[in-house]
């Protein structure tokens, strides 16, 4: 099946976009609006939710020739329109004492994103894979779409490090044991750009369930310096027993960890070593929850 993207205006209809005029360098959004305006046609004009429709407007341009995109563009498309539209709804009730007619064009591209989105949402059940079943759980609360994609993870089809984080998530009031696993994978394969710190909490938790409290002391002290979070230091030693020594240790290591993560070498560092030891020879129980219809926050 060919995947449509949906761009609806009062004078087209149509499906897909036109191809853009070549060059060296990717074309910013306003070079693509004024080369293909029916990218943008749906869009506000004025200066309203500029990052959003500068997200919007980028994806479209990437997957304007695609015939089958993947899952994971085609979710980039839904999520992206949903940002939009959640912003041009707030702004389409702004009122423009002068200029009015900037009120009445924020109002129809409310009006048009809401059309898109829902017909985007429509066409995407179409797609079964691991993007697509994520997102059909997640916003339509679909628990045969959360059971294919515990399968898919099973299965070894799931390699999105972003998704096996929202898997691990899923996972850490279930079975720390495969959570650990999983948060670990991440860690491991993730961008920074990607990284959400609160996966370290989720992995702190999984350690602390098997009462590994220096490795969840190290997760927590890490998640607290990236996120700049306050904290009790006496509650942070309470889980290893009050002892400011190895507390002085495990902080080294916690920022060894933020260190390497944004660096982009924690794959090959010593604090992913230590994180590991032993874990690898923990047994993953089978898992028997799968029809659970929680969702990660």
């Amino acid at each position: 099946m060919r995947y449509n993207l949906v761009i609806i205006t009062s004078f087209s209809v149509g499906l897909c976009f036109f191809a853009l005029f070549g060059c060296d360098r990717a074309p910013n959004a306003e070079v693509i609006c004024k080369n293909n305006p029916e990218i943008c046609s749906d869009l506000n004009k004025d200066g309203w939710c500029q990052g959003e429709k500068n997200n919007l407007i980028l994806h479209r341009f990437e997957i304007k020739d695609l015939k089958h995109p993947t899952g994971k563009q085609v979710y980039q498309q839904l999520t992206y329109l949903e940002d939009y539209s959640k912003c041009i709804e707030v702004a389409s009730g702004v009122q423009q004492i002068v200029h009015t007619h900037r009120t009445a064009d924020r109002a129809r591209a409310y009006t048009l994103s809401t059309e898109n989105l829902n017909q985007l949402q429509a066409e995407s059940k179409e797609y079964q894979d691991p993007f697509m079943s994520y997102y059909q759980w997640t916003r339509f609360n679909d628990t045969s779409a959360l059971n294919r994609l515990l399968k898919q993870e099973e299965a070894g089809e799931v390699t999105d490090p972003f998704l096996l984080g929202q898997i691990a998530t899923y996972y850490s009031s279930r079975n720390s044991l495969k959570s650990q696993h999983l948060y670990l994978r991440v860690l491991s394969e993730i961008q920074y750009d990607d990284f959400d710190p609160s996966w370290l909490l989720g992995l702190a938790a999984s350690f602390k369930q098997n009462q590994v409290f220096d490795k969840t002391y190290m997760l927590t002290k890490a998640n607290i310096l990236l996120t700049q979070q306050k904290y009790s230091q006496d509650k942070m030693l309470a889980l290893i027993s009050g002892n400011k020594t190895m507390a002085k240790s495990l902080d080294a290591y916690a920022q060894d960890l933020v260190d390497t993560l944004r660096k982009g070498s924690y794959a090959n560092s010593e604090v992913r070593a230590w994180l590991e030891r032993s874990v690898s020879d923990l047994v993953v129980s089978p898992i028997k929850e799968e029809n659970s219809t929680n969702t990660p926050d």
